[in-house]
């Protein structure tokens, strides 16, 4: 049997069995301009032809939007307080396209959702888990984590110590807010083109009686600043989010309340084509240890956008 319902969050969403499907949606290039260690980034067109992309890649936590019904559809309000999507990404998505988010209802409580997001062709774009609470199952990130190697030979991370931790940095996010060269747009353009709209997100006519950050925005929050952290990283080079995990702590995360952000690299890791440092950004509600969320983030960068990654990885280790 279908159960087709309209939830808060305005779009309708279907569940038979225990699936639950989104809408085929097209969610929007917003950083087309981003910019990051003077240079341009994977969603600009031509920097990621050179890299062998179709183009610029919509970035993979605008996918996240896809979800906030699902998500609200299984847990209701604890979905927006103690919330957690973690998941790899898979594939790219790029401007024009549609996908469409499902999550699978848990038949055993001591395991999360599973979450997917397909292309309308059936291409696989991300993967995870989806829970909510405070007490929760192994997430996809934790599980994927602990199967990894350490990284081999580094060159553009060879410097990036793990372990490092940042000092805490104010943030806060308010409506017409410029987030930043990184995030060259504010919550209320974003507004304008998210996939899945909410009064929430903008009117103090909430549970909590003012506007809540979406899903997505929470990860442009937590990155707030972070061009100018130097965890030692070699560039200037090009890199893409792989994984990223968002967990809701002590939510929900509010339109302009003041933050503070920690940062700690956890781990560093690879692929042929990529170097990967894990970092866990931690955000505590202003002057307290109160923690109201935590992003898990893998930035991979790709090794052919490093000039000098020959040079170096030689210096470092000898000839190939």
């Amino acid at each position: 049997m279908t159960d087709n319902r309209t939830v808060a969050f305005g779009g309708m969403i279907e569940e038979q069995e225990g699936l639950l499907r989104g809408p085929l949606r097209r969610p929007l290039q917003m950083l087309a301009v981003q910019q990051y260690e003077g240079h341009s980034s994977i969603h600009d067109d031509e920097t990621a032809r050179k890299l062998g992309f179709a183009g610029g890649t919509i970035e993979g936590p605008t996918h996240f939007s896809q979800f906030a019904p699902l998500g609200y559809a299984v847990w209701g309000e604890r979905w927006l307080t103690s919330g957690c999507i973690s998941a790899h990404y898979r594939a790219p998505v790029f401007e024009g396209e549609e996908v469409r988010a499902f999550l699978r209802r848990p038949t055993d409580p001591a395991k999360a959702a599973e979450i997917w997001m397909e292309r309308a062709d059936g291409t696989e774009i991300l993967r995870g888990t989806a829970a909510a609470g405070a007490s929760q199952p192994q997430s996809a990130l934790e599980e994927r984590l602990a199967s990894l190697q350490p990284l081999a030979q580094p060159v553009i991370l060879a410097d990036v110590k793990v372990g490092t931790r940042t000092e805490r940095r104010p943030a806060r996010m308010d409506p017409d807010q410029i987030m930043g060269a990184m995030y060259p747009f504010s919550l209320t353009q974003k507004l304008q083109r998210i996939t899945e709209p909410s009064s929430w997100y903008s009117s103090a006519d909430t549970p909590w009686g003012r506007p809540i950050v979406p899903l997505e925005m929470i990860s442009v929050l937590m990155q707030y600043g972070i061009d100018e952290v130097d965890l030692g990283a070699r560039g200037p080079a090009v890199g893409l989010f792989a994984d990223q995990e968002i967990r809701l702590i002590d939510g929900p995360v509010f339109v302009s309340e003041p933050y503070e952000i920690a940062r700690e690299v956890l781990f560093l890791s690879g692929s042929r084509r990529t170097e990967s440092m894990w970092v866990r950004s931690t955000l505590f509600a202003s002057g307290t240890d109160r923690v109201v969320a935590a992003m898990l983030l893998n930035m991979a960068t790709l090794k052919d956008s490093y000039e000098r990654y020959a040079t170096d990885h030689a210096a470092l280790y000898g000839a190939a």
